[in-house]
C-alpha cells in the first residue's frame, strides 16, 4: 500500500490552479504531485514561457553573464526540450516519477515533504531544495557533490531509490518511444538523444525558474511601504543581533542570500554519532573516483544514515562533518519543512533552533551561538522571511505564513529559552556528559 501524503498539503496558488479547472483529487498524480499536465498548465499561469530569462533588475550584469557554462548556452529549443523532460513520467524506470515529481509548480517547486518519495514508494534520506533560482547557485545538492546544474540534473535519473533507471543508455531507451523527441535534440543540440544532452536540456529549463519578484525587492529598491514595519524590524535585526547575514547576506551578486558554503548547525546531531558514521563512510567511499565516486556519494546520502554527514561525504574533510550547503532564502516561506532532513517544519522552528545556538556538537561551526531574541523579534525576522517571497507565489505564501503562525500558537518543540537566553551554556552540558559530548 502506498504511503498516505502528509495532511494539510494543499495546493499552492489555489486561484491559479482554480482557473485551470481542475479538482485535487483528479490532478494528483502519484507520489502526491500534482499531475505533469496540470502543472505546465500552472506554470504558463505564473509566467513562466519558453524563452531565454532576461536579468533581474537587481542582478549584477557579470555575475548574470558568467553564470551558464559555455556548452551549454540557454536558447528557446534548449528550453523547450528541458521543460518536456522536466514533466515527463518515462524518465523513471516505473513511469511514475518526473523531475516535477519532487519540485512541483503547484508547491514552491519542492515536494513540501520531510524527504522525498522515489519509485516504489521508497523514502530518501533529504529535503528536496526548491529549483526556483537554481540557477545561481556554484554547487549542487545539499552536500554540493555535483559541481554544475547540468550534473545535478541527469543524478536523480539513475539513482535507485528516486527514478531508478539503470543507466545512461536506459534513460535514453525510456525516452525513445516517443518520436517527438528526436526533432526536438536535433533543433537543440544538433545530435540524437543522448544522456548528456538530458541533463543539460534540464539545466537549460530550470534556468527559467527565476523568481526574485518579492516584495522584499521593491524594498530594497526604494519603496518604503512594500514590506510591513514589522519586517522591516526584522531586517535590521536580519543585519545585526539575529546574525542572518553572517551566512546569508544579499546583494546583487548574490541575489539568493547564501555564502555558497557548508555549515554544521546542529541538525543532524541530535540523533547520530559523527565519528562512527564517519568511519562508515570512508570505507565505503574507499577506492571510489570519477563518476562512480558521485555516484557512490548520491547513493550513501539518500539511502544511508551516512546522510547526515552531508559535505565530508564529498570532501572527506573531518572540518566537513555535518556540514550542508547554506540555502536561498528567497521564496522560503513557501518551501517548508526546513533543513537537510525536513525536521523543522516551520519558520518559527527555524528561529528557534538557530536562537537556542543550534544543537551542540564537536563539529559544530564557530558562527552558532544563542542569539536571546525574543519572542516579538522571531516574530520579525519570520515577516521578513516571508516577504522575500516571489509575488506570482503569493496567495501560497499568505496560506503558509497563516498556517505556519497558527502552529507556532502550540508548537514550538526546539525552542529552549534557558540556552537562547544564556542562562545555561552548552559547554555544561557536554561537561556532564550529555547530547553533544563525546564524538557527536
Amino acid at each position: 500500500m502506498r504511503r498516505a501524503i502528509p495532511g494539510g498539503r494543499l495546493l499552492v496558488a489555489a486561484a491559479l490552479l482554480c482557473a485551470v479547472g481542475s479538482a485535487h483529487g483528479a490532478d494528483e498524480n502519484l507520489h502526491g504531485a500534482l499531475a505533469p499536465q496540470a502543472q505546465l498548465d500552472l506554470l504558463e499561469k505564473l509566467g513562466v514561457a519558453p524563452t531565454v530569462p532576461r536579468q533581474p533588475a537587481l542582478v549584477d550584469v557579470e555575475f548574470w553573464k558568467d553564470i551558464v557554462p559555455a556548452d551549454n548556452e540557454t536558447t528557446p529549443e534548449r528550453i523547450e526540450l528541458g521543460r518536456k523532460l522536466y514533466f515527463d513520467l518515462h524518465l523513471s524506470k516505473d513511469g511514475t516519477v518526473a523531475c516535477a515529481t519532487c519540485h512541483d509548480a503547484a508547491k514552491g517547486f519542492t515536494d513540501q515533504r520531510p524527504v522525498s518519495e522515489g519509485i516504489g514508494d521508497q523514502l530518501g534520506r533529504r529535503n528536496a531544495p526548491t529549483t526556483l533560482n537554481a540557477m545561481f547557485f556554484q554547487e549542487f545538492f545539499l552536500d554540493g557533490r555535483a559541481p554544475s546544474l547540468e550534473a545535478q540534473a541527469k543524478l536523480p535519473i539513475v539513482n535507485p531509490i528516486e527514478m531508478g533507471q539503470p543507466s545512461g543508455d536506459a534513460v535514453v531507451q525510456a525516452i525513445a518511444g516517443d518520436p517527438s523527441y528526436a526533432p526536438l535534440f536535433q533543433k537543440a543540440y544538433g545530435r540524437p538523444p543522448n544522456y548528456d544532452d538530458i541533463g543539460r536540456a534540464i539545466a537549460a529549463f530550470e534556468r527559467t525558474l527565476v523568481f526574485l519578484g518579492s516584495p522584499f525587492d521593491r524594498f530594497l529598491a526604494g519603496d518604503s511601504q512594500a514590506i510591513s514595519d514589522q519586517a522591516k524590524q526584522g531586517w535590521v535585526l536580519f543585519n545585526g543581533k539575529a546574525r542572518c547575514m553572517s551566512c546569508h547576506a544579499l546583494n546583487p551578486s548574490n541575489p539568493l542570500g547564501t555564502d555558497n558554503r557548508f555549515h554544521n548547525i546542529g541538525v543532524a546531531a541530535r540523533h547520530q554519532n559523527f565519528n562512527e558514521l564517519a568511519k562508515k563512510a570512508l570505507q565505503a567511499l574507499q577506492g571510489a573516483k570519477g563518476k562512480a565516486g558521485l555516484e557512490a556519494v548520491d547513493h550513501l546520502a539518500l539511502e544511508t544514515d551516512m546522510s547526515e554527514l552531508g559535505r565530508f561525504m564529498v570532501t572527506k574533510d573531518r572540518a566537513d562533518i555535518g556540514a550542508f550547503k547554506t540555502l536561498q532564502l528567497r521564496n522560503v516561506g513557501v518551501t517548508p519543512p526546513y533543513m537537510h532532513d525536513g525536521s523543522l517544519q516551520t519558520l518559527w522552528d527555524v528561529l528557534d533552533h538557530y536562537n537556542k545556538g543550534g544543537e551542540a556538537n564537536a563539529y559544530l561551526d564557530g558562527g552558532i551561538e544563542p542569539l536571546a531574541l525574543s519572542e516579538s523579534e522571531i516574530d520579525a525576522v519570520v515577516a521578513l522571511l516571508f516577504s522575500m517571497t516571489d509575488d506570482r507565489l503569493k496567495d501560497e505564501n499568505d496560506r503558509q505564513q497563516a498556517a505556519q503562525h497558527e502552529r507556532s500558537l502550540t508548537q514550538r518543540p526546539f525552542r529552549d529559552n534557558e540556552l537562547a537566553m544564556r542562562k545555561v551554556l552548552p559547554f555544561e552540558e557536554r561537561a556532564a556528559g550529555g547530547p553533544g559530548s563525546g564524538g557527536r
